[in-house]
């Protein structure tokens, strides 16, 4: 029989607030009928009685309880009970947190009239039934009613009732009415604080007076950001974290970079006067820049800072490199950070540690909402391939975006309440408020530390120039700036604070701004004069020389001690039969008449890299399937739903492998895992997008981060990106991967771009991008991957393609170019046109007087190796490009000069292909069939 409640259990314990409430209602649900209630809430009443009952009166028998109280007093206090709750939830409208505008209006939704109360009613209700856990003694209601106000209508306001699970939401709630947020600093503290402030002003007014006119987008009217960064980083580092990654846009980039990296203000000011700032890096090498041979900006630089205590290494401190593309670093961040807390050393899924790594992300106030990058980012924050354990997410609200104001910016109230779907908590501080400021730090780096989820606060303060301090606010914000332009500096109302309470006086206070006014001017003096010669910008050697031969092979004795080991699961584990049987014929594959799809040959190479040392990370949205059920690389028992991968019990494996579903996202994904490459560089990482097509929904990541990151930046990166590409009739959006846009983009051995028509020649590649990781020579890796071509045998390969067999970025059609002296037509193709072209073949007779090259590597263009194949052909009259993509799209437009370049006097270049289009394909697959039935007979044909 179930124990009776004893009236001091867990039950009674949670009784407080809106929780109250509700069980006065049950309770008086329970007097009309005691069975309209849960049987729990019914033993407890008959046992209890009411939750409202005075000292002394008991419980009497069931049906004839002694309330010892009006209705008219429950009433009340349940009345008294909804305001409290009120306050919780919309403390926030209320409260001081704008530097500009106190918002009176918004108190009038907690006047005692509204809800039929009066200051003597509240004094009648207990203060515990309005608040359990302040710390000081509260005598009634009243008194309770005004704390709640004090704690949830000041400089810091809150917004957590959002948060579903409720041990969060009762952390929060106890931290706020325990008032554990506020702080008691002590002289030392407050005096660090001043002087923080001191710096990051007086910093931005010298580069202001001594550059003038020159960008910098100070952050002038968020100054608290600075030492709200100092408290997270210190804090991070004293639990534990060893690698902190910062991501923000350019608002106070360079404040950021003075004074949270130590970035020496030397080096900065060198940067503005275009002087040369090589030998002004501090020779312990504590602090340094990459730079590409392009460079960048200095608002868009980043750095790297070494943490250290008695010369041992801490931690480490980045702020990431980012364009002016606002919220897109945030993604990248999170790869780097995931990167850091991933240990890969062992086989099977790598161990996440949490506690090695946070990411720290500044946004603005008109991006957050603005920019769908952060709804994408945010998204990956609880999802098992992407979780960093929670990143600290930081809104410098300075309430105007360029020179739109909120209102025309964003539909919601507050700048962040996009975060409220992701059920992160929200603190809002008034950024003219020092100790507000670093409250929330603490209060964000310990709810991270405990629940390992997202924690956002939203800094509010304004902009005090305009723009980029050559813009003048006042012909389109002149209300707001007529306010900023009377409004002290936050550095000016703290000093105020401080001698108002006797902690600093004026003396202490000039003599620290003395001090920062010297620094800057001695800093200042050693930037040279002189501005050296502007040299040509050039990749470096490593770079421009390319790639060097790299054996790729496998012995078949390896190769099949893998593929038998890939091949057996766990005796209890139920694998679909029909898969089943799919993935035993892999069996004879590498027998003497066998033959490796590539699916199949995707695997070994994974297994062979693998057993190399070499961690693996591959995502996507269906990649542990694949898109086209052609990878099936994570097996599902059909009974219990458990996940099975042969790869994670490979006796030879010597690292990890991690296969993650993305969410339907591309711009995130694949910002996130070029984050994790760059961060993690000796890890091949793997994008696959579910339609090549897809990839133009990440454009801004390959645009301004992977094709370009090292040449402006010196960032490194061997990411390899599987965008499946083919025309077979499927209409516009499921046909191109846009090749011609990553040709264009191809510059300076950036990257390499492919178009593969064998599996073995896709085995070889993988195995080439996972021998250059950690290389100078390292570069990204496009790949044009296919679709209907996974399982067609003429792509199949041999087990000797693959035991021998090495990269080749050009293939020649075997049979065809023997008779040299006969050959008048070279027609080169790429990935899929090709295997249409040779399974055409096998119905041609006369085929002595052409001859078929597959261009597999499209960028770096082959062209020795296509130069060797024409000269054997003394009689060539033409040289052919063939495609299935629309003239103005795939490879003609980078091939055509090339192929200029290098054809013989007389010879001519042609095309053959589908005609200029704005669309990038027929949606009828009765045209297409045509189409491309048409493109493979002109280029058989003679002319």
């Amino acid at each position: 029989m179930k124990k009776p409640f004893d009236g001091g259990g867990p039950l009674e314990q949670s009784f407080y607030g809106p929780n109250l409430g509700y069980v006065i209602e049950l309770y008086e649900r329970y007097l009309e009928d005691p069975a309209s209630v849960d049987p729990e809430m019914k033993e407890y009443f008959e046992v209890n009685g009411s939750p409202l009952k005075e000292e002394g009166v008991a419980p009497t028998n069931h049906g004839s309880l002694d309330l010892g109280i009006s209705p008219g007093r429950i009433e009340k206090t349940l009345a008294a009970i909804r305001l409290a709750d009120l306050i919780r939830s919309n403390g926030h409208k209320a409260a001081d947190i704008y530097p500009l505008n106190k918002r009176e209006f918004d108190r009038e939704t907690f006047e005692l009239s509204s809800y039929g109360l009066s200051e003597e009613d509240l004094r009648a209700v207990p203060a515990h039934l309005i608040c359990t856990d302040a710390r000081i003694p509260l005598r009634n209601g009243l008194e309770a009613f005004e704390y709640l106000k004090s704690v949830y209508m000041g400089t810091l306001a809150f917004e957590f009732t959002h948060v579903d699970n409720m041990d969060e939401k009762d952390w929060l709630r106890r931290k706020v009415e325990t008032n554990s947020m506020k702080l008691n600093l002590q002289k030392p503290e407050k005096t660090k604080v001043y002087k923080r402030l001191a710096e990051v002003e007086e910093f931005e007014k010298f580069l202001h007076r001594t550059f003038v006119g020159q960008k910098r987008f100070s952050i002038e009217g968020l100054d608290t950001m600075v030492p709200m960064l100092d408290e997270i980083v210190a804090g991070s580092v004293a639990n534990g974290t060893k690698a902190i990654n910062i991501g923000m846009a350019h608002r106070g980039r360079l404040n950021v970079l003075a004074h949270v990296l130590g970035k020496p203000y030397e080096m900065i000011f060198a940067e503005f006067q275009h002087a040369p700032n090589k030998d002004l890096v501090p020779s312990e090498g504590s602090i340094g820049i990459s730079y590409g041979w392009t460079g960048d900006v200095k608002y868009h630089l980043g750095l790297d800072k070494q943490i250290k205590e008695e010369n041992t290494t801490v931690a480490k401190l980045t702020l990431a490199n980012n364009p002016s593309h606002l919220e897109f670093v945030g993604a990248v961040v999170e790869g780097y950070t995931r990167a850091s807390q991933d240990e890969r050393s062992n086989a099977g899924y790598p161990e996440v540690k949490y506690n090695e790594a946070l990411s720290i992300i500044i946004h603005g106030d008109a991006a957050f909402p603005g920019q769908g990058i952060v709804a994408e980012t945010l998204n990956l924050g609880q999802l098992n391939g992407y979780n960093t354990g929670g990143s600290i997410h930081i809104i410098a609200n300075n309430t105007i975006g360029f020179t739109t104001e909120s209102y025309d910016s964003r539909s919601t109230r507050y700048a962040s309440d996009l975060a409220k779907g992701y059920e992160v908590p929200i603190l809002h501080v008034n950024a003219d408020d020092p100790e507000a400021v670093l409250a929330a730090a603490r209060l964000a780096i310990e709810y991270r530390e405990k629940f390992h989820k997202d924690f956002l606060i939203d800094i509010i303060g304004y902009r005090r120039f305009g723009h980029n301090e050559m813009d003048e606010p006042m012909t389109t914000n002149p209300l707001m700036y007529n306010i900023i332009h009377q409004r002290p500096t936050v550095k000016d109302l703290y000093a105020d604070k401080l001698k108002s309470e006797s902690t600093l006086s004026d003396s202490e206070i000039s003599t620290i701004q003395a001090e920062v006014s010297e620094k800057l001017q001695e800093a200042y003096k050693k930037v040279p004069d002189k501005q050296e010669d502007v040299e040509e910008m050039n990749p470096p050697e490593t770079v421009e020389k390319g790639l060097s031969a790299i054996d790729t092979s496998v012995s078949l004795e390896t190769l099949k001690q893998i593929n038998d080991e890939l091949l057996v699961w766990p005796e209890e584990f139920k694998v679909f039969n029909k898969l089943g049987r799919i993935l035993k014929r892999r069996k004879d594959g590498l027998e003497e008449a066998g033959k490796i799809d590539w699916g199949h040959a995707e695997t070994l190479a994974f297994a062979s890299i693998l057993s190399n040392g070499t961690p693996i990370r591959l995502t996507g949205q269906d990649s542990e399937r694949g898109t086209f059920a052609h990878r099936n690389i994570v097996l599902h028992d059909g009974e219990t739903g458990k996940s099975f991968s042969p790869l994670h019990q490979l006796s030879t494996a010597k690292a990890s492998f991690a296969v993650h579903n993305s969410p339907l996202s591309e711009m995130a994904v694949l910002g996130y895992e070029y984050g994790y490459n760059v961060s993690a560089p000796e890890v091949l990482v793997l994008w696959e997008a579910q339609f090549g097509d897809f990839a133009n929904s990440a454009q801004v990541m390959f645009d301004q981060f992977i094709s370009a990151g090292r040449a402006k930046w010196g960032q490194k990166s061997g990411l390899v990106m599987l965008l499946p590409h083919g025309y077979e009739g499927q209409g516009p959006e499921h046909s191109s991967a846009r090749l011609e846009r990553f040709l264009q983009l191809a510059a300076e051995n950036n990257w390499t771009v492919a178009n593969l028509s064998s599996a073995a020649q896709y085995f070889h590649i993988l195995r080439r991008q996972a021998a250059i990781l950690n290389k100078e020579e390292v570069r990204p890796l496009v790949i044009m991957s296919p679709k209907s071509l996974l399982r067609n045998p003429t792509v199949a390969a041999t087990a000797t393609d693959l035991s021998n067999g090495v990269f080749k970025p050009i293939l020649e059609q075997e049979g065809l170019g023997e008779k040299t002296d006969k050959v008048t037509r070279v027609v080169l193709t790429s990935g899929k046109m090709a295997i249409d072209l040779a399974e055409k073949l096998k119905g041609i007779e006369d085929k002595d007087w052409f001859h078929i090259v597959r261009v597999e590597e499209i960028y770096p263009f082959p062209f020795a190796d296509i130069k060797e194949v024409i000269g054997r052909y003394p009689n060539l009259e033409e040289l052919l490009w063939v495609q299935e993509e629309p003239k103005n799209m795939g490879a003609w437009n980078f091939a055509e000069p090339r192929l200029k370049h290098i054809a013989p006097e007389g010879v001519e270049v042609n095309y053959i292909g589908r005609r200029r289009r704005s669309s990038t394909a027929e949606g009828d697959p009765i045209v297409h069939k045509k189409e491309q039935a048409r493109i493979i007979e002109e280029a058989l044909t003679r002319k």
